[in-house]
């Protein structure tokens, strides 16, 4: 079979990596191509375009950056109908990946969606259209079933790919020593998300706050997607930077201050007690807020739907309030064990291990079913 696969950011490329991974197990001479990241292509797609051309985050930096994104969108159906798959495979992106969806019906290609769009935060009505476009969808959040049933739109529920990603993860036995960090003190990972505008957004704050605790030690989750120098000029005597070593800094924190996202989810199943920060723009925030119709903006709270991690969103997310709460995580205090104990019902939520086994599993068996129709 021949799939076109598209993701748009670094947890859809490490996810969409091993959703290809399986594909490539299951069916040996599959050939996947689409935009995506070094990490899907490294397990096997050719790669027609990088994501981080088209990687922006919040609703005035995707208009002001709408030319690329079109002129992207253009190329990639261009490369789509050049190359004829016999299915798309789209991995969250909703923004992009929906257009996509639409000319693929128009030109009668099959549509998976892997890791749903977001309509049950706002616009639910949106479901309509999904419904209308996509043949079968994947979901990975346990309550997307249940919203989706209530538009008579039937989807498969495959659990949170993070557990085969976390699963997968071999620990560097000498990350402490490679990075030079002092085993005997607390460390706490600062997690400014993989996006340009989240991290020059948040970074400044979240490391300020390390003035205010000089016996621990705070450590930089860089990515290098984007450029070095966006964190460099943050290194001083208690803070280092990591890059693409998030697991790692993970296993050897005592706490973390997270940008709201898939990170947060990850830090959870580690067991890191965090604080989770959200800032935009104050237009894209202003139509933000407009729009929103869910009570919590992190993966943690959605899940179980309510308060296990501080949210500090927008004014809220200050120095301050990221040290008040950083004084609650780093003790062995009660707060800190109510948000472990939060953790262990996020855990149980969330199903287990095969998450990518399972999806390229549903994805053949439909295939199947449709040459069979079609025979």
């Amino acid at each position: 079979m021949k799939y076109y696969l598209i993701c748009g950011e670094r947890s859809g490329d490490l996810h969409a990596s091993n959703l290809i991974k399986a594909l490539k197990y299951a069916d040996p001479d599959s050939k996947i191509r689409g935009v995506g990241g070094d990490l899907s292509k490294d397990a096997g797609m050719k790669l027609y375009a990088h994501y981080k051309d088209i990687a922006f985050m919040g609703f005035a930096e995707v208009f002001f950056n709408l030319f690329t994104i079109l002129k992207v969108l253009s190329n990639t159906k261009e490369d789509i109908l050049a190359h004829k798959p016999d299915a798309m495979i789209l991995v969250d992106f909703s923004g992009f990946n929906m257009k996509i969806a639409a000319f693929a019906k128009e030109n009668n290609i099959k549509v998976f969606y892997y890791i749903s769009p977001k309509v049950w935060a706002w616009n639910t009505k949106r479901a309509i259209k999904i419904k209308k476009l996509v043949d079968h969808m994947f979901v990975i959040l346990p309550f997307e079933k249940d919203f989706f049933e209530t538009y008579d739109y039937k989807v498969d529920y495959v659990g949170n790919p993070l557990r085969d990603a976390i699963s997968n993860f071999t620990p560097n036995a000498n990350f402490i020593q490679k990075h030079q960090l002092n085993a005997e003190k607390k460390l706490v990972a600062i997690l400014p998300g993989s996006r340009y505008q989240e991290v020059t957004m948040l970074l400044e704050r979240m490391v300020e706050v390390a003035f205010d605790f000089p016996n621990v030690q705070f450590v930089i989750a860089a990515v290098s997607n984007l450029d070095s120098a966006i964190y460099e000029k943050y290194k001083r005597n208690n803070v280092k930077i990591v890059t693409d070593e998030t697991y790692d800094l993970l296993l050897h924190a005592r706490a973390a201050v997270v940008a709201s996202g898939t990170a947060t989810l990850e830090t959870c199943l580690f067991n890191v007690p965090q604080v989770v920060c959200y800032r935009l723009n104050g237009i894209s925030y202003r139509i933000a807020k407009a729009v929103l119709s869910v009570k919590y903006i992190s993966l943690v709270n959605l899940i179980v739907d309510k308060p296990v991690v501080k949210e500090l969103i927008q004014g809220d997310c200050t120095i301050e309030n990221i040290r008040l709460e950083l004084e609650h995580l780093l003790p062995e205090t009660v707060y800190r064990k109510a948000m472990m104990q939060g953790y262990q019902e996020v855990s149980a939520r969330i199903g287990e291990t095969g998450v990518s086994e399972k999806t390229a599993g549903l994805i053949m068996q439909y295939m199947k079913a449709e040459v069979n129709v079609n025979n």
